[in-house]
């Protein structure tokens, strides 16, 4: 497809802002695929060319985040096959459900998430060191996260790794910064089958696609940088936009 400077000058800005909030608090997509279809790419497009662009970015963030120490790698690869799992049957499911009424339990939990990241002050704090748990255990419940969340992407799709920050913080007790770190790994991984399947039906804009990808990368490299040198205090904050930003795209897509 033809691909217009004109698209390349809203993209980029954009791209490299989603990379820099995705890699903090997750949630990059809830600016990226807008910024395709906005500079004109058609949806099949935009959604094959923001996974390919948001996929470098993760990389980049899960780098920062593995050299920082910042990763508890059992949690992330473990979800991450739940993830994959689960993105397959909410697919599936998504055949079965009405999506409204999907958007309608998410307009009541996205409230309840940020009511409870306000008043839980101490909610994912640093650490001074991993909080111990039983090897099983951790890989069942990181499994069933990443279930839980793959099946929400395959339903609904946006603020998948924003979930995924609150479940490894919610259930496993991992301070946000690392479980920031653990979600980039997870939705990384899960993401390589969806960019395959974009890539053999042809559907990545390339010539817009590689360009984006580098912005991607710069945001996130910047973002996770933010991130570490600011510790679980800046990322609660960044999740509280991506919080707000989510209700407002499902506010907008239940009533538009």
């Amino acid at each position: 497809m033809t691909v217009s400077w004109s698209m390349v000058l809203i993209v980029l800005p954009l791209i490299f802002l989603a990379g820099f909030i995705d890699a903090i608090a997750g949630g990059g997509g809830l600016i990226s695929l807008p910024a395709y279809l906005f500079a004109g790419l058609p949806a099949h497009y935009a959604a094959g060319t923001g996974k390919f662009s948001s996929s470098c970015g993760l990389a980049m963030a899960s780098f920062k985040y593995i050299k920082e120490g910042k990763v508890r790698m059992a949690v992330a690869l473990w979800s991450a096959l739940g993830c994959i799992v689960g993105a397959a049957t909410g697919t599936r499911l998504a055949l079965y459900f009405e999506e409204r009424t999907l958007r309608m339990i998410m307009l009541a939990a996205i409230p309840l998430a940020a009511l409870f990241l306000f008043t839980r002050k101490d909610f994912g704090k640093d650490e001074e060191g991993e909080i111990v748990m039983d090897r099983k255990k951790e890989a069942i419940l990181s499994v069933l996260i990443g279930l839980a969340v793959g099946c929400y992407d395959g339903l609904i799709g946006p603020g998948a790794g924003t979930f995924l920050i609150l479940g490894f913080t919610t259930v496993l007790g991992v301070d946000l910064l690392r479980a920031s770190g653990c979600a980039k790994v997870s939705n990384m991984a899960s993401n390589v089958t969806s960019i395959f399947l974009y890539a053999g039906a042809g559907k990545i804009a390339y010539l817009i696609g590689v360009p984006a990808a580098v912005c991607s990368m710069l945001g996130s490299y910047v973002g996770a940088r933010y991130a570490v040198r600011g510790g679980s205090a800046k990322v609660r904050k960044v999740l509280f936009l991506v919080l707000g930003l989510l209700f407002a795209k499902l506010v907008y897509d239940l009533f538009a």
